[in-house]
């Protein structure tokens, strides 16, 4: 099938290495190969590739291409892995990490969102992700343990629900705090208890209960 979009994907992975944000030659190539266009509003295709949120359903964003590139850099996946993403939003977040681990939950509390992230993975033929409609600040239970957890919208906590569903040794990414602004935490489970450190200011939607 052609890929009309192969150009603008590519201008924007070139841009991002340019810049810091994508390191690994594995996701350099996962960000290559992901269809972004598929994963926005079909009147904002053309402008899927540029560096900056974009507004997709239910008054929720799809994340800046860099900061996904952020968030799964530090992630430092593991294609064995099983991932619980906290906000399915469009499904790109999801859709990237996807190339990289063996499973990923996805819970979104809206269902507009379920159905909207659903549809785009399945355009991009992606099979290892299940969408879960439900509450991202109680986690998933149901598929617990998980060796990541990423939340992609802002939270005012890191909730117990979370590192009681995280593995020892595994790692939560979490934009933490109130406002516009958040502070993004990598958190990884230890014996001695959760180890901590900021990774610098951005900006998500909020967490919705």
């Amino acid at each position: 099938m052609l890929d009309e979009f192969r150009g603008q994907r590519e201008r924007m992975v070139v841009e991002l290495v340019k810049q810091g944000y994508l390191r690994s030659e594995k996701i350099i190539k996962v960000f290559n190969e992901t269809p972004r266009h598929l994963f926005v509003r079909e009147e904002d295709r053309n402008f899927a590739y540029a560096d900056y949120p974009m507004p997709i359903l239910a008054g929720q964003t799809i994340s800046a291409p860099h900061m996904v590139a952020i968030m799964t850099e530090l992630s430092e996946t593991n294609p064995k892995d099983k991932v619980l993403e906290i906000g399915a939003g469009s499904g790109y977040q999801a859709a990237i990490l996807s190339k990289l681990v063996k499973k990923i939950y996805s819970i979104e509390v809206d269902p507009e969102l379920v159905t909207f992230a659903k549809q785009n993975l399945g355009k991009a033929r992606i099979k290892n992700v299940e969408v879960v409609h439900g509450e991202g600040s109680k986690g998933y239970e149901k598929a617990k343990p998980y060796d990541k957890i990423i939340v992609t919208c802002a939270t005012p906590e890191i909730f117990d629900s979370w590192t009681s569903q995280l593995k020892m040794n595994g790692i939560l990414l979490a934009p933490v705090g109130g406002g516009f602004y958040q502070e993004l935490l990598k958190i990884r489970k230890t014996k001695k208890g959760l180890e901590k450190k900021n990774h610098g200011g951005c900006a998500f939607v909020p967490l919705r209960r």
